[in-house]
């Protein structure tokens, strides 16, 4: 199944962590200023989607519940061609993600989608 977004291994790690905190969890990266390029984490249900929000799927980590990602619309129309991967490393992010307190902070890595990925993601 091809996949829009993904993440590492340690981001897997930092979200089973976070979610035996807060509870379920989302992400959500807008774009906009203050650290709005990197991807924010929040308690599930505690970011209001938007109309223009786009779904980049859900990511399956073992332990927890799916964790949903968005993206803002304009955001996603400069990454629409990207395949996204969450990682994790150390050093402050933004105070509003819920890793700001562990002395780390998602960010995201991303390659250009294959002619293939692109054809299976604009079906």
């Amino acid at each position: 199944m091809t996949r829009r977004v993904d993440l590492t291994p340690a981001a897997a790690d930092l979200l089973r962590q976070l979610v035996s905190v807060h509870g379920p969890v989302m992400f959500h990266q807008s774009g906009g200023c203050c650290d709005g390029s990197a991807p924010m984490c929040y308690p599930a249900g505690e970011f209001r989607i938007g109309a223009s929000d786009v779904s980049l799927g859900s990511l399956e980590v073992d332990g927890i519940a799916d964790v949903p990602v968005w993206m803002s619309g304009p955001q996603f129309e400069y990454w629409k061609h990207t395949h996204l991967t969450i990682d994790v490393v150390p050093g402050r992010g933004s105070g509003f993600s819920l890793e700001a307190p562990e002395g780390v902070r998602f960010l995201i890595r991303s390659r250009l989608l294959t002619d293939e990925e692109s054809a299976a993601l604009n079906r």
